[in-house]
């Protein structure tokens, strides 16, 4: 894995080679083995590397392909370039590494070859004799790429702080997303959090020549017909367990060792479990423990470590860890989460304890029905074809609903206002941190306009309309939280620490085939039943059946407490701006503290952590 940045000259200005350095150097986290540069009359390219596959200097980038036409900056991996490699005869590969065979069927087919890889990813390519630059985003956005584009230049980087870093791009606040944030707790495609800085939509690639730009989706979830019988269980149960072997096989591609975290539950333990199936090595399992028994699952983590004899690691987290270490979490973060401290202090201890790549059971809730929403989806449809039938009870509902102080009973008047049922006016609601209304009554911003997560899913409604209705909420997960906020959040935090973290369960293949399975198979008799029966024998029942736990951890009274002066300072500086309201803001957090039920402490972290960061970062 690696951080990837450059520049374009789009008018003949200079390229500033000196300002690629300064973006590299701002990520030098995400690359510690091994930097590169490459610079021409047009365009400066930088690379930081950390070593991860051919751990040879041969393979350090910027890399050029054997006729010296192409220049690319990798950062990612391609699980299946040893197979495209058998395809490339006529090559005269000089690595062993997913980089050179990237570039080397390019060079042979185009920008089409990206249909080829199988992988996470975020690459550049620079083509010298068309002087054209292609830009490439893998299938689910599970690593970034950020650009800016004005008359002169086209800046990208795997992160902010690098475009930043290159002092071309002013450090002001996206103020036009921050009803996103509020919304969503993090910024979503296709803006940032930094004015004039985009995201480059997953699955697509942009095209830049002669001062033009063309973005290509080439993969779109939800959309792929599969080839296989859809109405036999057992069919696709095989396939399921096939599709996800494969997935877990292929992310053991490494010259490093190769680790897993270990929670104990379903998503993690078949993650252990097909590793111990597809290699013939040992798995390395690392589990988090807490002293506090209603947080601890390591007792579930050892039954898994044992019944597959993993080399099995416990590393005890205490609640003043997490506090010692906020402060590092809160700077490695690259964009504003207010949900993205868990997986910093995780992966630091994974990495501390000496593992490079990691993988991780994150991603099976969201295809397999693991969350109550999907349910609730469910009954809330059975209702649909009265819903336009009770519209004066509906609006008498949502304004009894509306008068109250909880975001919750705002977020349901919401979905009762809504002129239909469906899962483009249920979702959003679902996931809201706070309610238009509240944002309406804390900020300058008002309580009607819609955001980009909004916009996104009714512009997919006809691709809604064609799944599942269990598979719609797994679309919309992938669209919202999954983009927004868990992929984010996960190379983010853990690329801080120089962790690489690969997720099975989002491999593309594997998400196409379970989009399209119908509910009757899908349905969650018991948690995750379809994926369960997929693998059985595999998962004992003590994991199965036990209470779910999730990773939680007591911000509600740390908050009150131990974060409280910390928590003050960054709402104070958030007050001095122009877009919130002072008062009311400063009110609510008094409820807060009052212990007023109607309120969560989530709903006032979002802005804890936004004052936090534009101050940490200068942000006008």
């Amino acid at each position: 894995m690696c951080g990837i940045a450059g520049i374009l000259s789009k008018s003949g200005a200079s390229v500033h080679p000196a300002a690629v350095r300064q973006m590299c150097d701002a990520m030098i986290h995400r690359g510690p083995d091994a930097e590169g540069f490459y610079a021409d009359a047009r365009i400066a390219l930088g690379h930081r590397r950390l070593s991860i596959i051919d751990l040879s200097s041969s393979a350090d980038q910027p890399f050029h392909d054997a006729s010296g036409r192409y220049v690319i900056v990798f950062n990612g991996e391609m699980y299946n370039f040893a197979e495209v490699r058998r395809s490339l005869t006529d090559y005269p590969f000089k690595t062993q590494g997913d980089t050179e065979v990237l570039l080397a069927a390019f060079a042979t087919w185009g920008p089409e070859c990206i249909s080829l890889f199988h992988g996470m990813f975020a690459f550049v390519i620079w083509d010298k004799q068309t002087e054209t630059l292609f830009l490439f985003r893998d299938r689910l956005g599970v690593k970034p790429l950020y650009f800016h584009q004005d008359a002169e230049h086209l800046i990208f980087a795997s992160e902010l702080r690098a475009i930043m870093a290159s002092g071309l791009v002013n450090r002001r606040l996206n103020r036009n997303a921050l009803p996103d944030y509020f919304s969503y707790q993090s910024f979503g495609y296709p803006v940032s959090a930094v004015d004039g800085v985009m995201q480059l939509e997953a699955g697509s690639y942009l095209i830049v020549q002669k001062g033009q730009s063309q973005k290509h989706v080439y993969w779109s979830p939800g959309t792929v017909k599969v080839d296989s019988d859809l109405n036999n269980a057992d069919v696709v149960k095989r396939k399921i367990r096939d599709l996800l072997s494969n997935a877990v096989a292929k992310r053991l591609v490494s010259d490093v060792p190769v680790g897993a975290f270990l929670s104990g539950g379903i998503d993690s333990s078949a993650v252990v479990g097909l590793m111990s199936e597809v290699s013939s090595a040992r798995p390395s399992t690392f589990n988090i423990s807490f002293e506090e028994k209603e947080y601890d699952e390591s007792a579930y983590a050892e039954i898994i470590a044992r019944k597959f004899n993993a080399k099995h690691t416990k590393l005890l987290l205490r609640p003043e860890d997490f506090l010692a270490g906020l402060g590092q979490a809160l700077d490695a973060m690259d964009t504003p989460s207010a949900d993205g401290v868990n997986t910093y202090m995780v992966s630091k201890a994974i990495r501390e304890a000496g593992i490079t790549v990691a993988l991780s059971g994150v991603g099976g809730d969201e295809l397999f029905a693991g969350y109550p929403y999907f349910l609730s989806h469910l009954k809330m449809q059975k209702w649909s074809h009265v819903f336009g039938y009770a519209s004066p009870l509906r609006n008498a509902a949502a304004w009894i609903l509306g008068k109250s102080h909880s975001g919750r009973a705002h977020r349901l008047a919401s979905i009762l206002r809504a002129e239909r049922l469906d899962i483009a006016h249920e979702y959003p609601e679902f996931r809201r941190i706070l309610s238009k209304e509240q944002i309406g009554r804390l900020t300058t911003f008002g309580s009607h306009s819609s955001t980009n997560l909004e916009m996104d899913l009714q512009r997919r409604r006809p691709v809604f309309e064609r799944l599942p209705l269990l598979s719609q909420v797994s679309l919309a997960e992938y669209i919202g939280y999954t983009q927004q906020t868990l992929l984010k959040d996960t190379d983010q935090m853990s690329m801080a620490v120089s962790l690489e973290v690969r997720e099975p369960f989002f491999d593309h293949e594997l998400v196409d085939y379970v989009l399209q399975v119908p509910d009757k198979f899908k349905f969650p008799r018991y948690p995750k039943s379809l994926l369960v029966e997929s693998l059985h024998p595999m998962l004992p029942d003590e994991i199965v059946h036990r209470k779910k736990q999730g990773f939680l951890l007591p911000w509600n009274v740390w908050m009150k407490n131990e974060l409280r002066g910390f928590c003050e300072k960054s709402i104070g500086e958030l007050c001095r701006t122009d877009f919130i309201h002072a008062p009311a803001l400063n009110a609510y957090w008094k409820r807060f503290l009052d212990g007023d039920p109607s309120t969560r402490w989530t709903e006032l972290w979002v802005f804890v952590v936004l004052g936090y960061w534009i101050e940490k970062n200068g942000i006008e």
